[in-house]
Formats: C-alpha cells, structure tokens, sequence
C-alpha cells in the first residue's frame, strides 16, 4: 500500500483519488497529530464487506468448504447441458 503524509493529499487530491479509483490500490494517509487514514474505493469498499459478510457466516463457509470436498473427489453436482446454457446464456 502506498503511503503519503495528509499534506500532499490535499494538494493532489485528483490525481491521488483517480489512481486509488482506476488502480485499485488502497492509499494510507498519515498525519503528524492524529491517527491515519486510508483512502479505498467504493467498489473495492463493497468488495471487502461481502467479503468480510462471507468470512464470518458459518453457514456459508461450511457450504463452501463441502463443495471444494466434492469438487477434489469429482462427486460434486454437474448441471446439465440445458442448465449450463442457461447459466451461460447461450
């Protein structure tokens, strides 16, 4: 993660959002006199949170571990050919 003190943030706001926006990539702001700060964007914000959603919900964490055992033995579910067209959209 890149790092700049707040003062050269302020003076190049713009282009410092713009990177953090079209790269991806979490900017830490640090100040002198008070804690730092981290400029992310909020597609990546959103990203995280579901991740975070994901992490912490048992359930869906047991389901995802059950499918990767399914999926290493070759037992997991196999849509058919109609189910895949759906799902591809063809």
């Amino acid at each position: 993660m890149d790092s700049v003190s707040v003062n050269k943030f302020r003076d190049n706001l713009k282009s410092l959002v713009e990177r953090v926006v079209s790269r991806h990539v979490p900017l830490k702001v640090t100040r002198r006199g008070g804690s730092d700060f981290v400029v992310v964007s909020a597609d990546d914000w959103e990203r995280e949170q579901e991740t975070l959603f994901i992490l912490q919900n048992n359930d869906l964490m047991r389901q995802i571990a059950n499918s990767l055992r399914t999926h290493e033995k070759g037992t997991g579910y196999k849509p058919s050919t109609e189910e895949m067209d759906e799902i591809t959209g063809i």
